[in-house]
């Protein structure tokens, strides 16, 4: 959303896992308490979440626009969004992929995955354009693509899913998606920089 925007930020990297996961730090506790990324400190103010970031960018920074002006439109947007950032994303966390134990860790989020995308490749047959809800880049695109990373970290076969992987492949080529990519982040490890 930011690099959509053009709004120049400093990243302030956030290891999951490197000494047990420094969200978990005094440090990062005092400035979300919820101990997850992503957190924008903004204006003066601090959000986590990132629908509340994406929606207080938009309606402070509306140009370009990252919420159809189409009401239905707008709503189909805000679902889709809310399927991927509440019905998948969250069963690959590392909190729940802890609880589940190493060696269902792979099996799990495949499952659940699957199980996203079936759904999501479904509705997008529907309100897909170019990108998800028609040929304009929307807030739904924005969490489409780390999904989309997700789903092959953990080697799900994308072959059912050719809306999804049509509208990711489409977002790639866009810049703000290519320096915001996970291989191209700060604290990224060399072997695995794009």
């Amino acid at each position: 959303a930011l690099a959509l925007k053009g709004i120049a930020y400093d990243q302030e990297p956030v290891n999951l896992l490197k000494d047990g996961g420094q969200q978990f730090s005094t440090k990062f506790q005092a400035v979300n308490p919820m101990q997850q990324v992503p957190v924008l400190k903004i204006n003066g103010i601090i959000l986590s979440q990132s629908l509340a970031i994406i929606q207080y960018l938009e309606e402070t920074r509306p140009n370009p626009r990252l919420l159809p002006q189409d009401l239905k439109k707008r709503a189909k947007a805000r679902m889709i969004s809310d399927l991927i950032v509440s019905g998948i994303q969250p069963l690959q966390n590392l909190t729940f992929l802890k609880q589940m134990g190493e060696e269902k860790n792979m099996e799990w989020a495949q499952h659940n995955i699957a199980c996203g995308f079936k759904a999501l490749e479904q509705i997008l047959q529907h309100t897909a354009g170019r990108y998800c809800i028609g040929d304009e880049v929307s807030m739904a695109d924005l969490c489409l693509v780390p999904q989309v990373f997700n789903a092959q970290r953990f080697k799900v076969d994308l072959a059912p899913y050719p809306t999804i992987t049509r509208i990711n492949k489409a977002l790639l080529e866009l810049e703000a998606f290519q320096v915001s990519h996970p291989y191209r982040q700060p604290d990224t490890p060399a072997e695995l920089r794009a």
